[in-house]
């Protein structure tokens, strides 16, 4: 994985745009702790997904594959690896379908439209979702341009440890929003080669944690997501997901937060930093915030995973905390 995220980094450095990693005053003085926020909610699209699919795209590209060039891919998400393939696909000329859970927020359908993809609603989760574009692309003989469950996809997520290791290479701990597993699986990859005694802190929305819950339990399981501000993270993870493993063995610690520091971590992320993100994004936050004693003195960074929320979503945030 390691040689394969270095290659993702070359073929996508024209494509994509290296985020900042932001100093944190706000967070910093709060932890006593050296703390910055990989800004990937200042990505193209809004979100780190671009990173995967362009990646995706690249490689099929570059292996001249016919049906890939003639009759593009289709893609399943619950917003914003949607917005990301389709604006890969618009980049690399091939046209695309995104499936979308019937739940998915305003904001990410007007991405993926606005970037050129052709939307098909199903399910009320990113599973239901993915099974049924996976059986409708194997129906149709396109390719699949999977959210997470794609080592080509993970790698090309991975390539944000690059970018963190030479930016900072004195990291101490990386606290990563998690879903299906493929951005904090990519990240870790890259940086436990580079830095294996760096902490890897897997966070989740109690009300949807089913890779934490499926790592502590030894398998994948099969459990039910309640509602959560961090749409982008919810869900459950496909069986055999290749991020599976990645998480098992890479990620050092789980970190559940409740909806309630969610929503405060964004509201104070905007405050202080004046900058918007999504309630994925607040997840990682949120989980320092609530374990920032243990990290004193510590070079930490967050990823800040995505940028798109409804304006619906955040004038409730804006209200309940102001």
């Amino acid at each position: 994985m390691f040689e394969d995220i270095l290659r993702a980094a070359d073929r996508m450095k024209q494509y994509i745009r290296r985020t900042p990693l932001e100093y944190s005053h706000w967070l910093s003085e709060v932890g006593n702790a050296r703390v910055y926020v990989k800004l990937e909610n200042e990505q193209i699209t809004g979100s780190f997904k671009l990173r995967g699919a362009f990646n995706k795209l690249l490689s099929l590209k570059e292996s001249k594959d016919k049906v890939f060039l003639t009759k593009g891919v289709i893609a399943a998400s619950s917003g914003n690896h949607g917005a990301a393939t389709a604006y890969a696909s618009s980049k690399v000329g091939v046209p695309v379908t995104i499936y979308v859970p019937q739940t998915t927020s305003s904001a990410k359908v007007k991405a993926v439209k606005q970037f050129g993809g052709c939307l098909k609603y199903h399910g009320k989760d990113c599973v239901e979702t993915e099974v049924k574009a996976r059986a409708d692309s194997e129906d149709d003989g396109l390719h699949f341009v999977s959210p997470y469950n794609d080592r080509v996809v993970v790698a090309g997520q991975g390539t944000i440890g690059v970018e963190v290791f030479q930016d900072l290479p004195e990291v101490d701990a990386v606290f990563v929003a998690v879903g299906g597993g493929g951005l904090i699986g990519g990240i870790a990859a890259y940086l436990k080669s580079v830095k294996p005694s760096v902490k890897m802190i897997g966070c989740q929305p109690a009300q949807s944690a089913v890779m934490s819950a499926s790592v502590k339990a030894g398998k994948i399981l099969d459990l039910v997501s309640g509602e959560t501000l961090s749409d982008g993270t919810a869900g459950g993870v496909e069986e055999n997901s290749v991020t599976f493993n990645l998480c098992k063995s890479l990620v050092d610690e789980w970190i559940l937060v409740t909806e309630e520091e969610i929503s405060k971590a964004v509201y104070h992320f905007i405050e202080n930093h004046h900058k918007i993100i999504e309630g994925a994004a607040g997840v990682a936050l949120a989980a320092y915030l609530r374990e920032k004693e243990r990290f004193w003195g510590q070079n930490v960074v967050i990823i800040s995973c995505g940028g798109n929320i409804s304006m619906e979503k955040l004038k409730e945030i804006i209200l309940k905390w102001n």
